[in-house]
C-alpha cells in the first residue's frame, strides 16, 4: 500500500474510515484498515472528500484586475469592455504565467478540476493557445478542460465560428456560447442552434453562457433544452448563469423547469458574480439575480456553483475557494437546511464532476486517489468555517498541505490576545 489516510469523516456521513491507496488508485474504504502503507496520514476526524472541481471559470482573464483599469461601475458590460481593451495587448506568456500561478493556488485549496472558457473572439487565438499549454503543463496534479468561448458573439462578427471551430481543431474540449450578446433574440436563438448542431456532429459537449442578465424576457435557455432533447445531448448540455430565471413570472418557469428536466440538460450558477452583477440597475427592492438553485435541484435538475472569476475585469475578489463559492451560493438560494447545506457542498464536488463527465471521481475503491483532507469534520462544518486544507492527494500523492488552524487565548498576557497555532 502506497499511501493510507485513517480515521477519516467522509461526506456521506460515515466516521472513522481508512482509505487505502495504491498505484494512484482507492483500493480500500474501511474502518480499522489493517496493514502498511509507506506514508500515512491520520485525519483524526476530520473529513476526507473528493477534490472540489469548478464547472466555470474564466482563467484567461484571471489575476488581470485594473488592466487596463478597475471596472468602477460593478456592471458586467464593462467588465466585456475592459476586456475588450484588453485583449489587442495580451502577450500568451503572460497569459500563461497568471493562469500557472492560478492553478497552484487552486491545488493548494484542494481544487483539483477546472472547467475554463477561453475567449475566442480574437482571431489569434492567442488565449487559446495560451490555455492549451497550460493545460499540457498542470495535467499532473489538475485537470483542465477548455470551452471555446466567443465573448463578443457567434454572429456578430464574421468569421466567429470559424474561430470556434478552430479552436476544437486544436484541442479544446467543450462548444461555448453566449445567445444573449447577440444582436437579437432571433439571433440568440440561431446561434444556440447552429452551437448545439456542430457539437452534436462532433460529439462534443456544449457549455453556455446563457440569459446572464436581468431581463426576464431573456429566455435562451427554453431553446438550450429544446435543442438538447431534439439533439439527444442529454448529459452533455449545461447552461450557465441563467440570472435572467431569478426575474421571471413563475407561470412561465413552470413550464420552463419540466422542459429543461426533460431535455436532461445542466446548470451552474456562479454565486459570487451573479450577486454582484446582478440587479444592478435595482434601487429597491433590488433582486438577487442568482438563478433558481432550490428549484432545479427539486426537479432533479443537477445544479453546481462556479467561481466564474478571481481577481479580473469583472471581480476583484477571490482566492480559488470553492467553500467560499459553495458558502455564498447557500446564504443567496437561502438553502439553510440540513439537507440543502450538504446540497451546496455537492455543488462544489460530486455534482460539477459529473458535469464534466470526471471519470474515476469519488472515494469508493477503484476511483483515483484524488482527494482533499478538510480541518472539518463534517461538510456542513465545511462550509462553515472553510477550514486550512490539511492535505491535498493527486493520484495517490500528497501534493499540498496546511497547517491547523487554531485559535487559543494566551492567559499570561493581556486577556484579549489570541495565539493562533
Amino acid at each position: 500500500m502506497d499511501l493510507i489516510v485513517r480515521r477519516a469523516n467522509l461526506p456521506d456521513g460515515n466516521r472513522g474510515v481508512d482509505i487505502g491507496i495504491s498505484q494512484g488508485r482507492i483500493v480500500a474504504v474501511q474502518q480499522g484498515l489493517g496493514m502498511e502503507a509507506a506514508q500515512e496520514i491520520d485525519a483524526a476526524g476530520c473529513l476526507a472528500s473528493p477534490p472540489f472541481v469548478d464547472a466555470h471559470f474564466h482563467m484567461d482573464s484571471t489575476l488581470t484586475y485594473g488592466m487596463p483599469r478597475v471596472n468602477e461601475s460593478g456592471t458586467l458590460l464593462e467588465g466585456i469592455a475592459l476586456w475588450s481593451e484588453l485583449k489587442p495587448t495580451l502577450v500568451q506568456d503572460a497569459i500563461i504565467e497568471r493562469a500557472l500561478a492560478y492553478c497552484d493556488w487552486a491545488v493548494a485549496q484542494g481544487l483539483l478540476a477546472i472547467r475554463s472558457h477561453v475567449d475566442t473572439s480574437d482571431p489569434r487565438l492567442l488565449a487559446v493557445e495560451a490555455l492549451l499549454e497550460v493545460k499540457r503543463r498542470v495535467a499532473p496534479y489538475l485537470d483542465l478542460q477548455l470551452v471555446a468561448f466567443p465573448q463578443d458573439g457567434l454572429l456578430r462578427h464574421q468569421g466567429a465560428f470559424d474561430n470556434i471551430k478552430r479552436a476544437i481543431a486544436m484541442g479544446v474540449d467543450v462548444v461555448g456560447g453566449i445567445p444573449h450578446f447577440e444582436r437579437t433574440m432571433a439571433d440568440g436563438a440561431e446561434s444556440v442552434r447552429q452551437l448545439c448542431e456542430f457539437a452534436a456532429e462532433k460529439g462534443l459537449r456544449v457549455d453556455m453562457h446563457c440569459d446572464e442578465s436581468d431581463d426576464p424576457l431573456s429566455r435562451h435557455v427554453e431553446t438550450l433544452a429544446a435543442q438538447t432533447h431534439r439533439l439527444g445531448m442529454a448529459g452533455r448540455v449545461n447552461g450557465s448563469h441563467l440570472t435572467s430565471m431569478h426575474s421571471m413570472d413563475n407561470y412561465y418557469v413552470s413550464k420552463l423547469i419540466p422542459l429543461m428536466r426533460e431535455s436532461g440538460m445542466t446548470v451552474v450558477a456562479n454565486p459570487l458574480i451573479n450577486i454582484t452583477l446582478q440587479g444592478r440597475s435595482d434601487t429597491y427592492p433590488k433582486r438577487r439575480g442568482m438563478t433558481r438553485v432550490p428549484e432545479l435541484l427539486a426537479a432533479g435538475i443537477d445544479v453546481a456553483f462556479g467561481h466564474d472569476c478571481v481577481m479580473d475585469p469583472w471581480y476583484g475578489l477571490g482566492s480559488a475557494d470553492m467553500l467560499d463559492v459553495a458558502h455564498m451560493g447557500l446564504h443567496v438560494a437561502q438553502m439553510t437546511g440540513r439537507a440543502a447545506m450538504q446540497q451546496c457542498f455537492d455543488a462544489v464536488t460530486a455534482i460539477p464532476a459529473r458535469i464534466l463527465g470526471l471519470d474515476g471521481y469519488g472515494l469508493a475503491p477503484g476511483c483515483k486517489a484524488d482527494l482533499v483532507v478538510l480541518d472539518a469534520a463534517s461538510p456542513i462544518d465545511a462550509l462553515r468555517l472553510r477550514p486550512a486544507r490539511l492535505a491535498v492527494v493527486r493520484n495517490g500523492r500528497v501534493v499540498s498541505r496546511m497547517p491547523a488552524r487554531r485559535a487559543s487565548l494566551d492567559l499570561s498576557g493581556r486577556p484579549d490576545t489570541v495565539a493562533f497555532h
